[in-house]
Formats: structure tokens, sequence, C-alpha cells
């Protein structure tokens, strides 16, 4: 009985992801600003978003077909609290805040991360 109480104890209090391998504050900087982040979309199509030194972010998916989905085109603000990334736009994800952890996986590629599980993709460009 105690070690199924240690397990599920374990389990219950780990942490959504690991601050070990993620990007601190002035790494995430250095890495999205001023850069094009590819997201990579279960459509298969890279989803492009430049990240500027004012603290806006610009999307522009008129050329990935993903328009009857929702506007096209949004410009929103991105910040760094912790070492997250975070980012909001006017109407994209209703209008909600976004935040997640970055992690370099090699190259030009970066795995992101938000605390309610959703991962994904990017690349730099």
């Amino acid at each position: 009985m105690k070690s199924s109480t240690i397990i599920l104890a374990v389990v219950l209090l780990s942490p959504t992801y690991s601050y070990a391998d993620v990007l601190n504050p002035a790494e995430i900087k250095q890495t999205v600003i001023g850069k094009r982040v590819l997201l990579a979309t279960r459509f298969g199509i890279e989803f492009p978003l430049v990240y500027k030194t004012n603290g806006s972010v610009a999307g522009d998916g008129s050329g990935t077909g993903l328009g009857k989905f929702f506007a096209p085109k949004e410009t929103g603000k991105w910040w760094i609290k912790g070492q997250e990334l975070c980012q909001k736009f006017p109407t994209w994800y209703n209008g909600r805040t976004q935040c997640f952890t970055l992690e370099r996986l090699g190259g030009n590629k970066l795995k992101w991360k938000s605390k309610d599980g959703r991962s994904g993709i990017a690349s730099l460009n």
C-alpha cells in the first residue's frame, strides 16, 4: 500500500516539463527576435511567425491555405514570463494568452511545450 501511494505522489507532483532542458530568457530572445519561426501544423504546413524587438509578433498564414479556419494575418504581442515565451493575439486562440517553453533540438529546430501538455516542432528561418 505504501509503495502505490509513493508512486501516485511522484506522478501527481511531477512537473509537466523539466526546466533543465528549456531555453532561458536570454536564449529565448536571442533565438526568436528578428527570426521567422515556422510552426509545423497538423496539416503538414509550416505557419510563419515573426517576433520583433518592439514586442510585437506578426503571423501571416495567407500563403498556407489555412485562411478558411481563421484570419490569415494578425499581429499580437509577445513577452517572456519566467522561462516561457508568451504571446497574445487579438482573435487567434480566442484572444487568450499562450505561454510555452522552448527547447533547442539541433540545427534550426525547436520543440515548444505548454503546461497543458500541447507540444510541437518549429524551425527557424
